[in-house]
């Protein structure tokens, strides 16, 4: 058994979830600057987008270049659109964006008790109890 395949698409969802509580951090951070503008990214495209490059590419020897999960492009994050632009331009909703780090987290930790499980069933496998 290989420890990549062990986990299925929760070391790439964990990588992506850090990524996006980033994302939503410096949202939060700069809720009183002016002119600053929401960023997000659509995380299920994102994971999608992981499975399916995991998929396709395989390395076969230790140099070979790896892709590397979590790493969002530039040209995949996008700009909130308010419901309710501020006069000073920026565009982040506080509690919107409390809302989504906060789901975001929960997400995150489900992520990790799952791989935790993983782990804990693994080694039960090792030991042969």
């Amino acid at each position: 058994m290989r420890f990549d395949q062990a986990f299925g698409i929760h070391e790439q969802a964990l990588k992506l979830r850090a990524r996006r509580a980033e994302v939503l951090s410096g949202n939060i951070a700069n809720v009183d600057t002016p002119g600053y503008k929401a960023r997000d990214f659509d995380f299920n495209a994102m994971l999608q987008q992981e499975v399916d490059a995991s998929q396709r590419v395989q390395t076969t020897h230790h140099r070979h270049i790896q892709l590397d999960a979590g790493i969002v492009p530039p040209s995949q994050m996008g700009y909130r659109v308010p419901s309710q632009p501020s006069l000073d331009g920026n565009t982040v909703d506080s509690q919107l964006e409390h809302a989504a780090f906060a789901s975001n987290a929960l997400e995150y930790q489900a992520s990790l008790r799952f791989v935790s499980g993983r782990i804990k069933s693994l080694m039960t496998a090792i030991k042969g109890q």
